[in-house]
């Protein structure tokens, strides 16, 4: 296994194009790494809003539901 200099070094003996290219494909595949996880985010939200465990409301809503955990977790 490389160590990251390792690669960084051989990236750098690269010819421009082929860093180019490089870096885009890296770029393109961290994009689809971020859809799938903001996919399987939405998956897991919707599957949460199905059994009840998540609730719709405003900014204001949570702000009111996160100040009223932290008071009920003080008088315990």
């Amino acid at each position: 296994m490389s160590t990251l200099q390792e690669v960084i070094g051989s990236i750098e003996l690269l010819p421009d194009d082929d860093k180019e290219q490089l870096f885009e494909i890296l770029y393109q595949r961290r994009i689809e790494e971020r859809r799938a996880e903001i996919l399987a985010n939405a998956q897991e939200v919707r599957q949460a809003f199905k059994e009840g465990k998540a609730k719709v409301g405003t900014v204001e809503d949570l702000i009111a539901d996160l100040l009223e955990d932290d008071d009920e977790s003080c008088l315990e």
